[in-house]
């Protein structure tokens, strides 16, 4: 696999959980002031919006482009779906956060 074509998957990828966790941001809002979750937690909204709104995202795009779906599909969008999760909660603080405690400094 060459260089570009990896950079142009992970591009990707990339777009899908943001678009992802947009949707899932938004449907928390919506959904949030419903009668029977206004006591229920907004992260444990968003995680079960999260966890519905991946495998279905998959298996939208594998009936689109006629993807025979696979049990490995639908393992991968539920650990995408806690990667969405934490996108649409805040996530990037935390991804930033780690990033910068694990990167190499020059001393």
């Amino acid at each position: 696999m060459n260089v570009e074509l990896m950079m142009q998957y992970i591009t990707y990828i990339l777009a899908a959980v943001g678009v992802l966790a947009f949707l899932v941001s938004a449907v928390v809002q919506a959904v949030k002031e419903l009668p029977g979750l206004q006591r229920v937690p907004t992260s444990i909204v968003a995680l079960a919006v999260s966890l519905i709104l991946c495998p279905l995202a998959v298996v939208i795009v594998c009936h689109y482009f006629k993807v025979v779906i696979t049990w490995y599909y639908v393992i991968a969008s539920f650990i995408a779906a806690f990667i969405v999760y934490l996108v649409a909660t805040g996530g990037w603080e935390r991804v930033t956060e780690m990033w910068e405690r694990t990167k190499y400094k020059n001393k």
